[in-house]
């Protein structure tokens, strides 16, 4: 950015002296050092490269304290479940979903979805130190090292998940996720690693990054709302089977009332209409479901 408005200020003094030595037939170099002095002063160079500087130091600055963050497994972890838990409160009611509270008999995983299919748990500590090295070292050698150690702290850490965390049995879905918050280590994995992925998505544990998490509880959202929608189906099938009976009993007293309303006129006339006012309070309450 720097280096950009030097260059900048360089053009605009050519453009000046060449309009000087057309209007003077000469440039003088007091010309020359007045000229670049008064657009120094009056662009305000001095504070703007000085705070260019300043903000420049403090990236440095973050840029060692991130990269310092990373390197400590706590930190990274403590990263990863912040990501985890925006991800969940952006797309999910707080009644759908859950960070780090106890629950399949004792288990506290970093976060869970309460789903259609069961509680789906979500660990979000991947092991991340032996990627962080395989990708900073030079040796080829080291590095496949390095790729080979990573690739087993994988697969321990999705088999303790898979032994925690995929328990239907208890009430868990038949499924779990692991979180990794680094969209290029799920690549790589993807890429260098997709066999392994696929043998423990077969046991139960589907390893997801922050876009295809996001992906997933879409389709959990939209499983959950069919779900209350079928419910809810029900609710009004059952209501309707309920009103074809009282439509029954109504019809047999009518039929009574009709062919002997000369007998027992006033007892039987008070009987429908009892038996009016509750098929009225039934569509009442039918109209009101329909509605919402």
């Amino acid at each position: 950015m720097v280096i950009e408005i030097l260059l900048g200020i360089i053009v605009v003094l050519l453009i000046l002296l060449i309009f000087l030595s057309l209007k003077k037939g000469k440039v003088e170099p007091k010309d020359v050092e007045s000229a670049i002095s008064s657009a120094w002063i009056k662009l305000g160079l001095s504070e703007t490269i000085g705070n260019l500087k300043t903000y420049a130091e403090d990236i440095r600055k973050d840029y060692r304290s991130l990269d310092q963050i990373l390197r400590m497994s706590t930190e990274r972890g403590f990263l990863g479940e912040i990501a985890l838990e925006t991800i969940l409160s952006d797309q999910l009611p707080s009644d759908m979903f859950g960070i780090r509270k106890r629950i399949l008999d004792g288990k506290t995983p970093d976060a869970y979805i309460r789903s259609t299919v069961g509680i789906i748990c979500i660990d979000s500590k991947f092991p991340l130190e032996n990627y962080r090295k395989m990708v900073e070292v030079a040796d080829p050698k080291e590095k496949e090292g390095f790729k080979k150690q990573f690739l087993k702290d994988v697969r321990g850490h999705l088999d303790k998940i898979a032994d925690d965390y995929v328990c239907p049995e208890e009430g868990s879905a038949q499924f779990a996720f692991a979180f990794i918050p680094s969209e290029s280590v799920y690549y790589f994995l993807v890429t260098e690693a997709y066999e392994i992925l696929r043998s423990y998505t077969m046991k139960g544990v589907q390893v997801v990054s922050p876009l295809t998490l996001s992906h997933k509880i879409e389709l959990i959202k939209a499983g959950v709302h069919a779900k209350k929608l079928s419910e809810q189906a029900e609710k009004v099938r059952n209501d309707i089977v309920g009103l074809s009976q009282r439509f029954s009993d109504i019809d047999k007293k009518w039929r009574v009332f009709y062919e002997t309303h000369f007998r027992n006129a006033g007892m039987k006339a008070m009987e429908v209409d009892e038996a009016y006012k509750k098929l009225r309070e039934e569509f009442d309450r039918i109209s009101k479901i329909s509605e919402e």
